[in-house]
């Protein structure tokens, strides 16, 4: 028998965790895709848009995982 152990947190983590991964996967295909054709200056603009998001999100996510096992190991 199967029970839930993790918190909403901890679930909710794992799932920002994977859609930011997805995304960073995206964006090296992107950069392959580029290299390959030939069009290096789209990836430069989009890492100039992109660039100083991705960081921040970055972050938030590391914030939020040191959270989610510190409230995980005090239960």
């Amino acid at each position: 028998m199967m029970t839930k152990q993790d918190s909403r947190l901890m679930r909710l983590v794992f799932r920002f965790l994977k859609y930011f991964l997805l995304m960073l996967f995206g964006f090296a295909l992107v950069y392959v895709m580029s290299v390959s054709l030939g069009v290096l200056h789209i990836v430069a603009t989009l890492l100039a848009i992109v660039g100083d998001w991705l960081w921040r999100i970055g972050i938030l996510l590391l914030c939020l995982m040191a959270i989610a096992m510190i409230l995980e190991s005090t239960r």
